[in-house]
C-alpha cells in the first residue's frame, strides 16, 4: 500500500502563486509516475501535470506556461503554480502509479486532495 499526502493548498489572490507538495510513503518501490489532478465542483477530475521517472512531463493546455511539476526523488512530487486564475479553483489530488515487479501490472494511488481557492 502507498499513502500519498498532499500539502500546500490554500487561498490565494488571482495572479498569485502556490506550491503543492506530495510525499509518498509505504510500499513506494516501483513508483514510475507521479502527477497532479484537479476537480472543480460539478466538473470531472482532470489531469493537471504528470512527471515520469524518465523525466518526461505532460501538462494540461490550460496550465502550460503557468504550472511546473517537479520530482525531488522517486517518491515526491511538487506542483509550482504561478499566475493563478479563479478558474484554477479546485481540489487538487496527487496521483502515483507503481509497478513493483515484472508482471505485477500498474497500481494506482490517490491522495486525499487539497483545496486550492483563487479569488478574483
Amino acid at each position: 500500500q502507498v499513502q500519498l499526502v498532499e500539502s500546500g493548498g490554500g487561498l490565494v489572490q488571482a495572479g498569485g502563486s502556490l506550491r503543492l507538495s506530495c510525499a509518498a510513503s509505504g510500499s513506494t518501490l516501483g513508483i514510475t509516475v507521479m502527477g497532479w489532478y484537479r476537480q472543480a465542483p460539478g466538473k470531472q477530475r482532470e489531469l493537471v501535470a504528470i512527471f515520469t521517472n524518465s523525466g518526461s512531463t505532460n501538462y494540461a493546455d490550460s496550465v502550460k506556461g503557468r504550472f511546473t511539476i517537479s520530482r525531488d526523488n522517486t517518491k515526491t512530487a511538487n506542483l509550482q503554480m504561478n499566475s493563478l486564475k479563479p478558474e484554477d479553483t479546485a481540489v487538487y489530488y496527487c496521483n502515483a502509479k507503481r509497478a513493483p515487479w515484472v508482471g505485477s501490472g500498474v497500481r494506482e494511488y490517490w491522495g486525499q486532495g487539497t483545496q486550492v481557492t483563487v479569488s478574483s
